[in-house]
């Protein structure tokens, strides 16, 4: 988030696969707010992978999450999405491509983290989910 901010561009925040059913949305929200507290001039937008499991999805609509990622059948998720709708949820079939997936620098310093972070706003990567 500070490395957007200091570039001013968006970043979109998304769960590890499949983590609304394991993790669940109190947890995702919880993470979103704790980053958006922590760097007031970030702008995000947020993502709960909840894989296959239409259960994960009703419980993030219900919670309110900002959007959602489903991976199931397509009738389902059409039938799911106009639920997200009716309910403000963005709802997406695919994680977004581009992204920077930080899970091997669990470790890493925050100064690390945050060189990793500016180099990849620095490329001018684009995320996109529209196509998967």
């Amino acid at each position: 988030m500070k490395a957007a901010a200091q570039v001013g561009s968006l970043v979109v925040l998304v769960s590890t696969p499949d983590a609304g059913g394991y993790a669940g949305p109190g947890w995702f929200k919880a993470l979103v707010a704790a980053a958006r507290e922590a760097v007031p001039a970030g702008r995000c937008s947020a993502l709960l992978d909840c894989g296959d499991s239409v259960g994960a999805v009703l419980a993030a609509i219900r919670a309110g999450v900002e959007g959602v990622i489903f991976t199931g059948s397509a009738d389902v998720a059409n039938r799911l999405a106009d639920m997200a709708r009716q309910h403000g949820v963005r709802f997406e079939t695919c994680r977004p491509r581009g992204a920077l997936d930080l899970i091997e620098d669990f470790f890493a310093s925050e100064k690390e983290l945050e060189r990793r972070c500016a180099e990849f706003f620095e490329r001018g990567v684009q995320t996109r989910s529209d196509d998967c």
